[in-house]
């Protein structure tokens, strides 16, 4: 059955200090925060899937940011490159006309091999409002381990699919705390305009943000922010701006004004697919096979590597088994992915020699989030943008970057609400589980509290100010911070320590981590810039040196 096929099968009290409404099922869509035309339909066509047998020069594994990067600069140098992706293409209409799903209405589009939804803002009023789904290989997976659930994307194009955009480049007085072996010179010389230009990073019209709708809810962030003396800084997106006005203007279909983000954006945005792996694919070095799964990477007899490959149905059924070699392997399954399966290769003894530092030092990003209620006379606006467009930093005094984000219900809540990255100093391990044959993490929930203490310097002091009080209903009954989750997964396998400084794993020629698994568990903002920009580095030093 073909997956169009299966998708048609598949598809059929108010205060003056607390206003409290909404729909419930937009609560989740809410924190997830090359020029887009109106044309939904993503640049890159993957539908390919590699033979068994199959000999080829390079094999990446995953298609995020990371290894969107290596698949690029290879296929320039000269290189045929073999895409491994777990999820799917992302590019073929579902049953109603539009590749990806609304945030206001999850379907089976939404979650990654769940019967039912896990979403990020899990109650309204208290009560829960997750809903059964088809079990499907949809676009974001929930993966609950360790005390926490880790939000990641499931697709071609990785997290850039289901994130809110944010693309920011750390301060250069932080980046040293961020990676320690990694000259800034040359990163914030080189390789960060590098991966801004890439990625097509923009920042909003300050103009037209003090002026539109849609952005009531940021000002209002802004404002709040600033008389409590926290600087409001504007933060850079890959949002395609001029699209957005159109939005506001009524003169294309609307995209971030209709919420969506979640569970993917089907105008607006410039995830991967419109921006790296879409010039990957105009080299024609390039091949992306979907809903194919890397199970095992082993020495080969003969040189390179012997790689084992499941393919998947959209229900999560193994329907083959492959084997590959390949000359060189790029692990780019992000943190998650990428720490699992090198810890996995390391205990079952495919590749014993990586060294003890494989699976540590993964980390949150400190990530926690929560609401305020404001006063009737600070409305935040019926129409918000879905995507956030600044932040509150208080770093340097209090450990903790705010995005200022949007909490769009379609209706007036008088709510503002806040995504939190801390400088949490707590990093978990990976290990492996022998008698359940899985990787374990030893993360737990109350290595959250650091960060719920840095992000109430924050918004302690606005709620002192402006005499408002934290929302309790939307992770639970009365329960203030979100800290059950993160949206930014790092480390478990960080640069010079498991691999060298450019990301070769230790003990094995033609191996190499390209991915958010390099960062030690912070990088003081989102992270996926530093993630392409370290990319970009060390692949221009790896095809300089090894190939």
């Amino acid at each position: 059955m073909s997956d169009t096929t299966q998708q048609n099968k598949a598809s059929r009290g108010v205060s003056r200090r607390r206003f409290i409404a909404g729909t419930s099922s937009i609560l989740g869509a809410v924190t997830l925060a090359g020029h887009a035309a109106a044309a939904q339909a993503p640049v890159v066509t993957a539908a390919a899937s590699i033979p068994s047998g199959a000999h080829v020069p390079v094999l990446v594994i995953g298609t995020g940011y990371g290894g969107s990067v290596a698949a690029l600069r290879l296929a320039q140098a000269g290189v045929d490159v073999q895409m491994i992706e777990m999820g799917m293409a992302w590019d073929t209409a579902g049953s109603d006309g539009k590749i990806f799903a609304n945030t206001t209405s999850p379907d089976y589009r939404s979650y990654w091999l769940r019967t039912r939804t896990k979403q990020p803002i899990s109650n309204f009023l208290g009560f829960p409002i997750d809903k059964d789904v088809p079990r499907y290989t949809g676009i974001l997976d929930a993966e609950e381990m360790g005390g926490i659930i880790v939000y990641q994307g499931r697709g071609v194009g990785g997290g850039s699919l289901v994130n809110g955009g944010m693309a920011v480049t750390p301060k250069r007085e932080n980046f040293a705390a961020v990676l320690p072996s990694v000259n800034a010179d040359e990163m914030y010389g080189t390789y960060y305009p590098r991966a801004n230009a890439g990625l097509g990073v923009a920042t909003v019209d300050p103009t037209w943000f003090d002026s539109t709708d849609c952005y009531q809810y940021a000002r209002v962030g802004r404002k709040q922010a600033q008389r409590s003396g926290f600087p409001f800084v504007f933060v850079p997106d890959v949002y395609d701006w001029d699209y957005m006005k159109r939005e506001a203007a009524g003169t294309v279909p609307k995209s971030a004004l209709a919420g969506e983000i979640l569970y993917g954006n089907n105008y607006g945005k410039k995830s991967l697919q419109k921006t790296y792996l879409a010039r990957a694919a105009a080299t024609g070095r390039v091949t992306i096979s979907p809903l194919h799964k890397v199970t095992s990477v082993s020495p080969a007899s003969g040189g390179g590597y012997t790689v084992l490959i499941d393919q998947i149905n959209t229900t999560g059924d193994t329907t083959a088994t492959k084997t590959v070699t390949a000359d060189r392997v790029f692990f780019a399954a992000g943190s998650v992915g990428t720490s699992k399966l090198l810890v996995k290769l390391k205990a079952t003894g495919a590749l014993p020699g990586l060294n003890g530092e494989i699976g540590k030092g993964w980390g949150d990003n400190g990530n926690v989030m929560c609401g305020r209620a404001n006063y009737l006379w600070d409305p935040t606006g019926a129409l918000q943008a879905s995507i956030p467009c600044g932040g509150i930093d208080n770093w340097a005094a209090g450990g903790a970057f705010a995005e200022v984000a949007p909490l769009p219900t379609g209706i007036e809540t008088y709510a503002s609400f806040y995504l939190s990255i801390t400088k949490n100093p707590n990093r978990a391990q990976f290990s492996w589980n022998a008698a359940t044959g899985n990787v374990d993490l030893n993360w737990q929930t109350a290595w959250k509290q650091p960060a719920i203490d840095m992000a109430k310097s924050i918004f302690d002091k606005i709620n002192s100010t402006e005499g408002t009080i934290y929302r309790t209903d939307l992770f639970g009954t009365y329960k203030i911070w979100g800290d059950h989750l993160t949206y930014h997964p790092l480390g478990g396998a960080v640069l010079n320590k498991a691999t060298d400084n450019y990301g070769r794993l230790q003990g094995y020629s033609g191996l190499y981590v390209i991915d958010g698994s390099l960062i030690p568990g912070n990088t003081s903002v989102n992270p996926f810039v530093t993630i392409t920009a370290l990319a970009e580095r060390n692949i221009e030093k790896i095809i300089a040196a090894d190939l």
